[in-house]
């Protein structure tokens, strides 16, 4: 009997507001997908082992998307480990529990490349997994991130379900985090930026109107655009490299694993020596300095980038094989410079 997913069968994103599950639904709109299940968080809290069985049990999805995560950059991972470890440990283990208890048919649960040992060979094979020692700045989350592809794997062994775990590289894109204190390095540097150039034509206004809705701007960086914002501060050094993905190739990616046929989902699931996971990515990356010039143009930014080499680089490289990707589904990838001007605009649409 086929797993493979229908037009109109009962499908769950978990996280659907997010930065990969927003991207999830545009996919499956797209797609012609139509019996889609969504909760805000205010309405489930994936964190309640309760609330989230008996979510389960009523809705009863066919399919999940587990999308769902605490997620952030260098500063939010140090200023936060508790949070980190807790709730995402919370989250993963509660949906994927309820959904084997409810019947569920795929899982798909999303995690990230900062898995591996901070050290790997690159490019970053699957089979790398725990053979180091984790990157300190984002231990906790790792961990956490880890946990889920065990759990999945080890429900597939005992139950025979069909659950995948899927390492995106970094990625970026709409509805991603701009606040300043926990956003990843690209919606970290468009804000940044484009406060600057604000600031550079002393449109103070915008500035308000930024405030208001993407957070508030630390003082750092007020006291730097209060002088005119014609140099912004950005973390470390500037040389370590990193692979980028626009949110919505990884989206099409997600979803052509999950309507795989039993036989091809079956090289990933039904292994008793390799874990159910996949990168995804581009295979192709760049320094963070040569990342900051390519955001500066998008942004059109005239002013003096300033590195702050006292703040941590965090993993030198971790640029994934794609081997198994690209046999299984193929890829899909636009080139960072679309990706970037699409997401700039993005931003400035919801900033009017």
């Amino acid at each position: 009997m086929s797993n493979q997913m229908l037009q109109d069968s009962r499908i769950y994103v978990a996280g659907h507001r997010g930065l990969v599950g927003s991207a999830l639904m545009r996919s499956l709109v797209e797609r012609g997908y139509t019996n889609l299940i969504t909760r805000t968080h205010a309405e489930l809290d994936l964190t309640s082992q309760d609330a989230v069985r008996q979510f389960f049990m009523q809705e009863k999805p066919e399919y999940v998307f587990l999308a769902a995560a605490k997620v952030g950059g260098i500063h939010a991972n140090n200023t936060y480990p508790a949070d980190f470890i807790y709730q995402n440990l919370a989250i993963q283990t509660n949906v994927i529990h309820s959904a084997n208890l409810a019947g569920v048919k795929r899982l798909l649960f999303l995690g990230s490349s900062c898995i591996y040992p901070r050290d790997c060979p690159q490019p970053i094979k699957e089979e790398y997994l725990l053979t180091g020692q984790f990157e300190p700045t984002n231990r906790p989350y790792a961990i956490a991130k880890i946990a889920g592809i065990e759990m999945c794997w080890s429900y597939n062994r005992q139950y025979g379900t069909q659950y995948l775990s899927v390492m995106p590289t970094n990625l970026y894109g709409p509805d991603d985090t701009y606040d300043l204190n926990n956003s990843h390095v690209i919606p970290a540097m468009i804000r940044k930026f484009h406060l600057g150039k604000l600031a550079m034509a002393g449109d103070w206004a915008a500035i308000k109107r930024d405030e208001a809705m993407y957070g508030r701007i630390p003082d750092e960086i007020q006291r730097s655009l209060k002088k005119g914002g014609n140099s912004v501060i950005l973390w470390g050094d500037g040389s370590p490299y990193r692979e980028f993905m626009y949110s919505d190739d990884m989206a099409l990616v997600s979803l052509n694993l999950m309507q795989l046929k039993n036989d091809k989902i079956s090289e990933l699931t039904t292994s008793t020596t390799q874990p159910p996971l996949m990168n995804v990515g581009t295979g192709e990356d760049l320094t963070i300095s040569n990342l900051a010039r390519l955001i500066a143009n998008v942004v059109m930014y005239k002013g003096e980038v300033v590195w702050d080499n006292t703040k941590p680089n965090g993993t030198p490289r971790k640029r994934l094989d794609l081997s198994k990707m690209n046999a299984l589904v193929g890829q899909h990838a636009s080139s960072l410079s679309e990706g970037l001007h699409s997401t700039y605009r993005h931003y400035c649409e919801r900033n009017r």
